[in-house]
């Protein structure tokens, strides 16, 4: 058999990678390493992810890669994370957010690199020299070339031409070097020197102008759209009060440890996830879920790190360490966001590396082939020609635009408290047309009540109480939980021993049914009604309504007790929401018994539910529900629990609540939900279909004008002033119209 190899992920923060071009020229360049299994470039952090083979490649032969393109490595800030996630290479470091470390380094393809504010400005008031050269050079034209050999208009034009240009040409001449050759510093450079060399110098400089104003806009683009991701990553604490034997001590949130008491005052983030043993407060959460009104927490509740404590002062039992917080998973979320691609950005990014060499390669069979085969066709009209084509065909509105539309669509998420971990999930959310939502903790709150005992067989209820508690004494399910917490209560009115005191052995879980344990020398069973039939314990109250806890004591029907749990405050708009959004089935899956099911179902107003499903039964219901909509659309689940993420993973769009979903759910999802709202999920989609609508309105709109305007070129009805339009000025509509998506 042959060996798999042992692939290893790599993160390494890149200095003086500032866009989309960029991206691509890292891509490209490393793509080409034997051994490099995938590769993302998150132009947003300026990240690059890399798995590679390290028996091929190693890492120093990536970064040298990388450095010959003129980009560096930050030092200090290059990851290899342990933990990955079921459905990517990529991994997911908790240790270090490295959020705004983008080196000056080397600028490498006419963009703008490393200076922020500072850097614009000054490109700023460099457009505005140019311009002025520009406008005095084309109001006083005539006279400039009335002058022997026009020595005037060069004069005048060259230098607005350098100024605008100089970083376009050079970085030309040194991708040529490094063998480089293709991209769109390469097409300006050779269109506006042609352009020059057939006396066109107001052209030459208009394409070099407007180009330079197209990269300035772009630039500020891409800052509001990294600003809007930059927002979400300032939530991250910077410190924790710990409370010590000696006081107060200020630590840094990852030296605290689980159990540890923290004091967080008004006005300060909480900074990990914990109890409240003490206190009670308003807690704005909108950095967390996007909702601007704040929670009244007290005693015994929990806050998540991140959210901000606006009026008490909280003593908290800190139940999570940093690394593994809500904030921790959400800043780890966000960086990664963009690492996963859409088909469609992978589909342009391809394109435009093949459109690129065809451009000019036609470019200069139009300026070569006419003037031997048309009758009184002049070289200089087709070379001028093939010069327009060349303005006219940059990809750069495209290659710029459709990453921005999906960068906007993930902040503009993540500003709705709904976590998108990359484009290709924003594309899956478009196309849904079937739901399935877990019920425990998704659609209802998952805090459990006891409402009801009922004893059977000459036991007492105080006693059926008392021996549910200590039975379910060990188990983590929150109905276990329920019926403890509910005993606390009732045993401290009547002075009762606390649980634990009586003798608990042969504890045993059983899967999908319950408890088994011998108490105080007694066989317990404790469970759903299938575990009673499991057992052959004779009883005949199978159908009893609402979530229902069997006891059995030495096989003996010793009665139950009815659990309630409340429905969400917006399950009901959530299903409406969804079916105005257009999606076709929604259906619930859940583990308990056909009753409750049912009416939940009923209260809800679902299409379809099923009852009483053990893990892999759900599995296999999304997996019918795939099969089903094949055809139609993408079949989402929505889920929450450790034991949802089997059927998370399988369905084409994975949904967890991040609130309080357990930490397997959300590693699984592709989509995670931090209001744990169901009514998010229709807004998620909404999102998605915006994003997807703005991406295809800017390939249509490119594509549409560009081939129209070729045309036109070729038949010599287009100057190069129409050419810059076609180029710069659909890439700025472009650019423009994928910013709408973060609003």
């Amino acid at each position: 058999m042959n060996k798999v190899p042992a692939l290893k992920t790599q993160r390494l923060q890149v200095g003086g990678m500032d866009c989309t071009s960029c991206a691509m020229k890292i891509e490209g360049a490393v793509e080409k390493l034997a051994g490099v299994a995938e590769l993302s470039v998150v132009v947003a952090t300026g990240r690059m992810i890399v798995t590679y083979d390290p028996a091929r490649v190693s890492e120093a032969d990536i970064q040298q890669r990388v450095t010959a393109l003129g980009y560096t490595i930050v030092e200090g800030k290059s990851k290899s994370p342990a933990k990955q996630s079921s459905h990517d290479h990529s991994s997911h470091d908790h240790s270090s957010h490295d959020h705004n470390s983008h080196d000056d380094g080397d600028e490498d393809d006419g963009h703008n690199h490393g200076g922020g504010e500072v850097d614009l400005k000054r490109e700023g008031i460099l457009v505005g020299v140019v311009i002025t050269l520009f406008v005095l050079g084309s109001v006083f034209e005539k006279q400039l070339n009335a002058t022997p050999y026009s020595i005037g208009a060069y004069l005048v034009f060259i230098p607005a031409y350098l100024l605008s240009g100089w970083t376009v040409l050079t970085t030309a001449g040194r991708n040529i070097l490094r063998g480089q050759v293709f991209d769109e510093n390469f097409l300006m450079t050779i269109a506006t020197v042609g352009a020059i060399a057939i006396k066109q110098l107001p052209e030459a400089v208009g394409v070099m102008l407007f180009f330079k104003i197209g990269e300035l806009f772009q630039e500020l683009a891409v800052s509001k759209s990294r600003r809007s991701i930059s927002s979400l990553l300032e939530i991250r604490p910077d410190a924790a009060n710990l409370k010590t034997a000696n006081g107060i001590e200020v630590v840094s949130p990852e030296r605290i440890e689980v159990g540890d008491t923290i004091i967080i005052k008004p006005g300060e983030k909480v900074p990990l996830d914990g109890q409240i043993v003490e206190g009670n407060s308003q807690v704005d959460t909108s950095a967390l879920t996007g909702e601007s009104v704040p929670r009244t927490v007290n005693v015994g509740e929990t806050v998540l790190a991140g959210t901000i404590n606006q009026t008490g002062l909280l003593t908290v039992t800190v139940t999570k360490l940093f690394g593994e917080s809500s904030i921790s998973r959400i800043l780890d979320l966000v960086e990664n966001a963009s690492s996963k691609k859409a088909e469609t950005e992978k589909f342009i990014t391809k394109f435009a590396r093949r459109y690129t060499p065809i451009v000019v390669i036609s470019s200069l069979l139009v300026a070569l082939i006419p003037p031997l085969l048309i009758p009184g066709a002049t070289r200089a009209e087709w070379v001028y020609r093939a010069l327009v084509l060349l303005v006219i065909s940059c990809p750069c509105g495209l290659v710029i635009s459709i990453p921005l539309g999906y960068f906007g669509g993930i902040g503009g998420a993540a500003k709705r408290g709904i976590l998108v971990k990359g484009s290709t999930f924003l594309d899956t959310l478009s196309g849904v047309k079937a739901i399935a939502f877990d019920k425990t903790g998704t659609l209802t709150k998952g805090v459990f009540k006891v409402s009801e005992i009922v004893p059977y067989n000459g036991f007492r209820q105080d006693d059926l109480f008392r021996i549910a508690a200590e039975a379910e004494a060990n188990s983590n399910h929150p109905i276990a939980k329920s019926i403890r917490t509910a005993y606390d209560s009732y045993a401290v009115t009547r002075g009762d021993r606390p649980i634990g005191e009586a003798s608990i052995s042969n504890y045993t879980e059983i899967a999908a049914h319950g408890i088994q344990a011998t108490i105080e020398g007694k066989l317990v069973l404790a469970g759903n009604d299938r575990l009673m039939h499991r057992e052959n314990i004779a009883h005949d109250t199978c159908n009893v309504e609402g979530t229902v806890v069997h006891l059995a004591v030495d096989r003996v029907y010793a009665g139950y007790i009815i659990i309630a749990d409340e429905m969400k405050e917006d399950a009901v708009q959530a299903i409406r929401d969804l079916r105005a959004a257009g999606v076709e089935r929604i259906m619930m899956l859940t583990g308990d018994s056909q009753a409750v099911a049912q009416r939940m179902a009923k209260t809800l107003g679902v299409d379809t539910f099923a009852a009483e499903l053990l893990p892999e039964d759900k599995v296999a219901a999304i997996e019918k529900l795939l099969w089903e909509f094949s055809k139609k659309g993408k079949v989402a689940f929505v889920g929450d629990g450790i034991n949802d993420a089997p059927v998370i993973a399988r369905a084409d769009v994975g949904i967890a609540m991040g609130g309080f979903g357990s930490d397997a759910a959300i590693e699984t999802a592709d989509v995670v939900l931090m209001t744990d709202s169901p009514s998010k999920v229709a807004e998620a989609i909404q999102v998605g279909r915006k994003t997807n609508a703005v991406v295809m309105q800017n390939i249509i709109f490119a594509l549409t004008i560009k081939v129209i305007f070729i045309g036109l070129g070729l038949m010599g009805l287009a100057t190069m002033w129409e050419a810059v339009f076609a180029d710069v000025g659909v890439a700025l509509v472009a650019i423009f119209n994928a910013t709408r998506v973060l609003k």
